[in-house]
């Protein structure tokens, strides 16, 4: 950042300009999810923020899978090719900042917004997070991180209240964060949430206590869209932006003659009507319990302004705001400078048949091989049958501000009759198409859907029994807004696999969920591979596993058997929460850490996936141990440990080595997880390859936070389980750490 010439800029701007800058304002093409004006009289140019995490929200772009799917390769690097891809239509769709990544763990398996986070841990979640941030910004394009913090579910999100403890902060909801700001992240998402009963846009101890102080980051704050509540809570809390600063009537002006003609005319100006007196009874009524209240919606422009005339908000605060979001100009190059020289000679082009490639590899490289008997991969000879309701249509994302509408799209029907013969390849809904919510939906959305006659479902049965293998596709609908209503999949489509796997026992299950789904079928198919929401490349990624291609994913969440089996099932103060705050009392055990904890056998572990490759590991070694512990450095490296994978298929496939670090007894009083990931790596073998992988251990990952004492790692033996998931190991080896 050069700072003379924010400098020079601070002193020329008035109080009015210095406003402009830190609120949003409706884009006049109707194309940016959000807005700055800028100060024409200082060539302060506009700057556009767009979403989202799974693709540029703005007319056709590449619709890539969803971004646990990304979580699912396990790979930071293909994350990173991922963020430059989005960067680049980033640019060429006139934007200059992505709303992405999301960077929440994932705490409840039915969240609405599963699909938009990597993981339910921390060290997976911050690697590749980190990977996709760097991607980003390497593209010329500033990334945000969201939603800081503590946001993990739909429900009542904009206004319940996280009650967490700081261990549980900072071992389990914070890392993601952290990572993103030392990739160099320009932007963090302040969460409509609440934590510990103060709200995000006004946390003080979180915005500029940790994020500032402690990371020193020193870029810009923002609300979520209609996530401010009080201007000079958030003015004094950290906020550096609110967005968007417009009502919903002017935000969404451009693509309705309707609404131009409301801004217009202004009847609730004519009329002495207040918006919010109509408004809310509409939100009440037809909107999902997780809507922000758009009102009031320019609290940083005459609220702030009068704050600042009063004395309750400093001069020196505002021009805080407005050096943070100058200092974002400048990194982009807005204002001239390095990024901006390279940005401006750099080509607005995209290559969007290679995007749509990418999108096809991480389709692929995501995808978990659950369970298989034998039956995949399959021949090429094979008649098949395709079941499902949904199966002749790509599923291309959940619902809310990551829709995307693709370049193009593959279903799973498709995919498969390009790669077999066409006539070999049948298909049947055998039950109702399931909805594809969107938080964007109208009363009525879906209607005439909803209306239309069923499906045969004996057709369906009898197409499965008169084919080779049959493949069924299943699918949730999970939307931005608010939590699905149970793990349970909809429409009977559970009933329907039962028959077919009865009428076939060659049946092949494919999966397209937003997180975990109960199975109470899978031990009676041939295989179930789990897919996620794969994007427009989803039945052509699809057809490359079915019929050989290693399937690269491995689970970055655990399938439980049932909601019940999670550590926050069982109480309502846990989940959904209590008059409107949710108790985070499993503390540390989220996820994996929990079901361990608990005792509860999972369908399917943290880590798991299966391959058609065969991998052996031994040879497991502790090359370097720092004694004194890696000093204050988190990162640095305590244990450089190796391991030697042989493929002792014929076959080359992909194997994820993940290594998992069991902690000595704590101290009296405090308990630690059994074991947690520690390290990983994402390797490709050829058929009979032998390979040294190297895996090195951090600090942090030895580490617990004692709210006293800081992080911690405790004397004692730590053992090094090296494997193919958290219950799956297959080499182990200890080392002595003292205090």
């Amino acid at each position: 950042m050069r700072d003379g010439r924010i400098d020079a800029l601070l002193a020329e701007l008035t109080r009015d300009e210095k406003l402009r800058l830190v609120r949003g304002r409706p884009d006049p093409e109707g194309r940016a999810t959000g807005y700055l004006p800028g100060v024409e009289r200082l060539d302060i140019p506009p700057l556009g923020l767009v979403d989202g995490p799974l693709g540029v929200r703005d007319r056709e772009a590449t619709a890539f899978p969803a971004t646990i799917t990304l979580g699912a390769t396990w790979d930071p690097d293909l994350a990173h090719r991922v963020g430059r891809a989005l960067a680049a239509e980033t640019r060429a769709r006139g934007h200059d900042v992505l709303l992405a990544p999301g960077l929440n763990v994932v705490r409840v398996p039915t969240g609405g917004r599963t699909f938009e986070y990597l993981s339910e841990d921390p060290r997976l979640t911050s690697a590749v997070g980190a990977a996709y941030v760097g991607g980003v910004e390497a593209g010329g394009v500033a990334a945000t991180a969201k939603h800081f913090v503590a946001n993990n579910q739909e429900h009542r999100r904009d206004v319940v209240d996280a009650v967490v403890s700081e261990r549980a902060l900072r071992e389990v909801y914070l890392p993601g964060f952290r990572a993103a700001v030392e990739a160099d992240v320009s932007a963090v998402m302040a969460a409509y949430n609440r934590v510990n009963g103060h709200y995000m846009s006004e946390h003080r101890p979180l915005l500029e206590g940790v994020l500032r102080e402690e990371w020193g980051f020193d870029g810009v704050v923002t609300s979520d869209w209609w996530g401010t509540h009080d201007a000079v809570a958030a003015a004094e809390g950290g906020l550096d932006l609110e967005m968007p600063g417009a009502s919903v009537v002017e935000l969404f002006a451009p693509h309705s003659r309707v609404l131009r003609a409301m801004v217009r005319l202004r009847p609730s100006d004519r009329l002495d009507l207040d918006p919010p007196l109509f408004w809310r009874p509409v939100q009440r009524l037809f909107t999902d319990d997780g809507q922000p209240d758009p009102y009031p919606f320019d609290l940083f422009g005459d609220p702030l302004r009068r704050a600042v005339a009063d004395g309750l908000v400093a001069e020196a605060t505002l021009d805080r705001k407005v050096r943070h979001v100058l200092g974002l100009y400048d990194r982009l190059g807005k204002l001239g400078g390095p990024r901006g020289e390279r940005s401006r000679g750099a080509p607005r082009t995209v290559d969007w048949e290679g995007h749509h490639d990418l999108a096809r590899e991480v389709a692929r490289r995501g995808t978990v091989l659950l369970a298989n008997d034998g039956t995949l991969p399959l021949g090429g000879n094979e008649s098949l049958a395709v079941v499902g309701p949904n199966a002749d249509e790509a599923k291309v994302g959940g619902g809310g501000s990551s829709e995307v509408t693709p370049t193009r799209t593959v279903s799973p029907v498709e995919g498969l009759r390009e790669r077999a013969s066409a006539p070999n390849v049948g298909f049947e809904r055998g039950v109702k198409p399931v909805a594809n919510p969107s938080m964007f939906d109208v009363p009525g959305s879906g209607l005439r859907r909803r209306l239309r006659s069923g499906p045969d479902f004996d057709a369906a049965v009898a197409a499965a029994a008169a084919a080779d293998v049959t493949v069924v596709v299943v699918q949730d609908g999970a939307t931005e807004g608010e939590d699905r209503d149970s793990m349970a999949l909809p429409g009977g489509q559970d009933r329907l696999v039962g028959a077919v796997a009865e009428a076939n026992p060659r049946t092949v299950v494919v999966c397209r969920s937003s997180g975990p789904v109960e199975m109470p079928w899978a031990d009676d198919v041939a295989a179930v591979v789990q897919t996620w929401y794969p994007g427009q490349a989803d039945g052509a990624a699809l057809a490359d596993v079915l019929y050989g291609a290693d399937p690269g994913g491995r689970l970055p969440v655990t399938v439980g058997r049932r909601f019940e089996d999670y550590p926050v099932a069982g109480d309502e103060r846990r989940y959904p929460g209590e008059h409107e705050h949710v108790h985070y009392d499993e503390g540390v055990f989220v996820g994996y850490r929990g079901f361990d904890r608990d005792g509860v056998a999972p369908r399917f572990p943290f880590g798991h996936g299966l391959s058609y490759a065969d991998f052996e590991y031994d040879d497991l070694a502790i090359e370097h141990i720092d004694t004194d512990g890696g000093g204050d450095d988190l990162d640095a490296p305590v244990l450089d440990a190796t391991v030697t994978v042989a493929n002792r298929a014929d076959r080359p496939g992909r194997e994820v080595v993940q290594a998992y670090v069991e902690p000595p007894a704590a101290p009296a009083g405090i308990d630690r997880p059994r074991r947690e990931l520690a390290a990983f790596e994402s390797v490709g073998l050829d058929g009979g390859e032998r390979r040294t992988v190297p895996l090195s251990v951090p600090k942090r990952a030895l580490a617990r936070y004692d709210p006293r004492d800081g992080w911690t790692v405790d004397a004692g033996e730590y053992a090094v389980v090296v494997g193919r998931s958290s219950r799956d190991g297959r080499v182990r080896a200890s080392v002595e750490l003292s205090k």
